[in-house]
């Protein structure tokens, strides 16, 4: 099961590396990871999509409590929270369905952000689920050359 955790650390040299070092120790695999100082700069937030069932993600609770660095975990995934991911990706485009691209990147509130005589990069922003649909459909109109994603960012709602 798709779980998401916001760890809120010290902004130090290591304190990542640590995080990162315990999933892999202990062989729990990260899907996505982000991280950024908050608004006082001696503290950052990360989070991280992971999977596991309910006894997975206690130990891995247990086990991030116990890294000096970590000073809260919380699991938004389970809750009513509010989640994006960024998205980049380089398509070829021919004049026969460079059309079709643009309609369909303004449906999903994308944006064109660089054009080129053979390319577009298309910026979105949205859930995990709703940039997997895009591709889907984009895959149909235009050869994807290139794709990059930021990975989840996440906060609990109220």
């Amino acid at each position: 099961m798709r779980r998401i955790l916001s760890i809120l650390l010290e902004n130090e040299s290591g304190a990542l590396s640590r995080v990162i070092g315990l999933f892999s120790q202990r062989g729990y695999n990260i899907e996505t990871i982000t991280i950024a100082p908050t608004e006082d700069p001696t503290l950052s937030k990360m989070t991280i999509q992971t999977v596991g069932n309910e006894k997975t993600i206690e130990q891995i609770e247990k086990q991030l409590h116990k890294l000096i660095d970590v000073l809260r975990v919380v699991e938004i995934g389970q809750s009513s929270h509010i989640e994006r991911e960024i998205m980049l990706l380089k398509v070829q485009i021919n004049n026969y369905r460079k059309d079709d691209v643009k309609h369909v990147t303004e449906v999903f509130r994308g944006q064109i952000v660089d054009i080129t005589s053979t390319t577009y990069i298309l910026q979105l922003s949205g859930t995990t689920k709703k940039l997997d649909s895009f591709l889907k459909i984009i895959r149909n109109i235009s050869e994807v050359v290139e794709v990059t994603r930021s990975g989840i960012v996440g906060i609990s709602r109220g």
